[in-house]
């Protein structure tokens, strides 16, 4: 005789097995300064305002210096940072309709991981 499959259990899980994003509250709109992110460091780590603000300019000139050197920079769950070249291209000048030349550059890129595209 085949056996027929036990129903799921319908309890929910523990508390601490959840994860919950409700810790951490989001920007409020209109502020867009560095140092609104040195006292959410502040506030969640407990450490001073100097503290805050240097692991702020520590964690930015890290990525700041790591792509200066063509090199990827995976922050896992959240994404990846990463250069990309621009080929040299002619152009047009939208005023004047003259073809001109536009030269080769560097950009950086942003590609969200896997956690950061589920949580938006």
């Amino acid at each position: 005789m085949a056996k027929t499959p036990s129903k799921k259990s319908t309890t929910k899980k523990s508390q601490g097995s959840k994860k919950t994003s409700s810790s951490y509250k989001a920007t409020p709109e209109g502020v867009k300064d560095r140092q609104h992110l040195v006292d959410v460091i502040q506030s969640g780590t407990g450490c001073t305002g100097v503290a805050a603000r240097e692991t702020m300019t520590a964690l930015l000139g890290t990525i700041t210096s790591s792509l200066k050197k063509n090199q990827r920079l995976q922050l896992a769950g959240f994404g990846t940072f990463m250069v990309t070249k621009r080929a040299a291209r002619k152009g047009v000048n939208p005023r004047t309709g003259q073809a001109i030349k536009i030269k080769a550059s560097r950009s950086v890129r942003f590609k969200p991981g896997r956690t950061l595209k589920d949580a938006v």
